[in-house]
């Protein structure tokens, strides 16, 4: 609270938008993870600004995906893939961090409580990221000892909107970890690490809100007299397809807390991603 003394100067509250900037350009880790210090008023939104690549750290910018995969949760019973998988874990929650700030950014004209929802989740995802790290460093690593890619970064082009920001960002990426948190947590624990197991719990409890937000603000932004599905599907710009938005074992507990309906689950339960057909010769 604002020293109100006599003769103290008052300082004027942060700005949401000061906080995004500073979150998204940063090359500071420590700056880019800590949550704001006082609440922050949203008083001048705007210009919209809309970066192409986030500030970071020079061990912690994204290298070519083919040099950057994580490995699957397959590998959790390794010493050596463990960390890596904890590493590739936290890189998306701090691309998430950054994403959403940029969002904020973005984005200066959306409703005013629908950027306050931004905000919540950025914080959100600053968490999980230091939780992450928390854990690889556990497993004696520090983050930033393996290369990471910028996949969620290579979509931002293409959200051109709040509504396509949350088909992506809510609906599908989050929506998909739905499902690969319950997985990934019962991987831990099967490898005897139930500090991760309980860290990937709390990231999953954490997502249900975070989709029931996309979900709340689809039937906002929507057109009345189209499905939820039909308006989902079509914000998302291709490599996104719905099958981006489910795990290779599908969880709808986690679609149904979240408050998505029936007919939404079940056409995603029924999206299948299949293997690319191998040209013949």
């Amino acid at each position: 609270m604002p020293d109100r003394t006599p003769g103290s100067v008052i300082l004027p509250a942060m700005e949401i938008r000061d906080f995004a900037r500073t979150v998204l350009e940063t090359e500071d880790l420590a700056v880019k993870l800590a949550p704001p210090r006082e609440e922050l008023t949203d008083e001048v939104p705007g210009p919209a600004y809309r970066a192409e690549a986030p500030g970071r750290p020079a061990n912690l910018r994204f290298a070519p995906r083919s040099k950057a995969d994580t490995p699957s949760i397959e590998g959790m019973h390794d010493p050596a893939q463990q960390p890596r998988i904890l590493h590739g874990f936290a890189n998306h929650e701090l691309q998430a961090t950054e994403l959403f700030a940029w969002a904020l950014l973005a984005f200066p004209e959306a409703p005013p409580a629908f950027r306050r929802g931004l905000l919540h989740i950025l914080e959100d995802e600053q968490r999980h990221t230091r939780m992450y790290i928390a854990r690889v460093e556990d497993h004696g690593h520090r983050f930033g000892d393996f290369p990471v890619n910028g996949y969620f970064w290579k979509k931002s082009p293409y959200l051109q909107s709040p509504l396509d920001f949350i088909c992506a960002m809510s609906l599908t990426f989050e929506n998909a970890n739905l499902d690969h948190t319950v997985d990934a947590a019962e991987a831990a624990r099967r490898v005897g690490d139930p500090k991760t197991a309980l860290v990937i719990d709390q990231v999953h409890k954490d997502e249900i809100e975070h989709v029931r937000f996309g979900w709340t603000w689809l039937q906002v932004f929507k057109q009345e007299d189209v499905s939820s599905w039909d308006a989902w599907k079509s914000h998302l710009a291709f490599p996104l397809i719905p099958e981006r938005a489910r795990g290779k074992n599908f969880h709808p507990a986690g679609r149904e807390a979240a408050g998505l309906d029936a007919e939404f689950i079940r056409r995603l339960e029924q999206s299948v991603l299949l293997p690319p057909l191998r040209k013949k010769g």
